[in-house]
């Protein structure tokens, strides 16, 4: 589990202004501190695993934003790969005037020695979505959907930031993952049964 608290939050809000020009760095950090009137070596004890720390702070943030925006709405009328879209949609619309931001935080977990951060924040996000969804599997199914998700979710965020400002066309290759994973997983059920 993630660390959370709003010392955390207001430190990753003042940051990202910053993480377009100067990168998730500690000169971003020490520039957002700075900016709310903190010290600006404050970041060394609220992320003490450095920038790659902030970045999964930021990413849990939007999980919580995005979870928090599922409740206002009711998501109960639409069938679950519905639910699956809408809440990607949201995640989207919340990173739309953060694209840098994010393209930045992105690079900074694909580097080699950042892949254990980047499996967590990927693993995290899946299972935020699902349960926002309204999953309550506790079998083996929890680990395949959130697996299956994890990678339709990378892939759509990819595609996302390459399209510049589609979210709709980002959602459209969504829709036409999922119909072919439901495709692939309809005959093994089939055989199963």
């Amino acid at each position: 589990m993630i660390e959370r608290s709003a010392e955390r939050d207001g430190a990753i809000l003042a940051t990202l202004p910053h993480v377009p020009r100067l990168g998730w760095t500690e000169a971003a950090l020490e520039a957002g501190l700075r900016g709310i009137g903190e010290e600006p070596a404050a970041h060394r004890w609220l992320f003490p695993t450095g920038p790659v720390g902030a970045v999964e702070a930021w990413i849990d943030l939007a999980d919580r934003r995005m979870e928090e925006a599922a409740a206002r709405e009711d998501l109960s009328v639409l069938r679950i790969p519905g639910r699956i879209r809408r809440l990607v949609e949201i995640r989207l619309d919340h990173a739309s005037h953060q694209r840098q931001a994010l393209r930045r935080a992105l690079a900074l977990l694909a580097l080699p020695w950042n892949a254990g951060a980047a499996a967590r924040t990927l693993a995290r996000s899946a299972d935020s979505i699902w349960a926002a969804a309204g999953d309550t599997s506790a079998d083996f199914s929890w680990y395949t959907r959130r697996a299956s998700l994890a990678g339709l979710y990378a892939a759509t965020l990819a595609y996302w930031l390459r399209e510049p400002e589609d979210t709709l066309a980002a959602l459209d290759f969504l829709d036409r993952r999922m119909s072919g994973l439901a495709r692939v997983m309809r005959p093994r059920a089939a055989k199963a049964a």
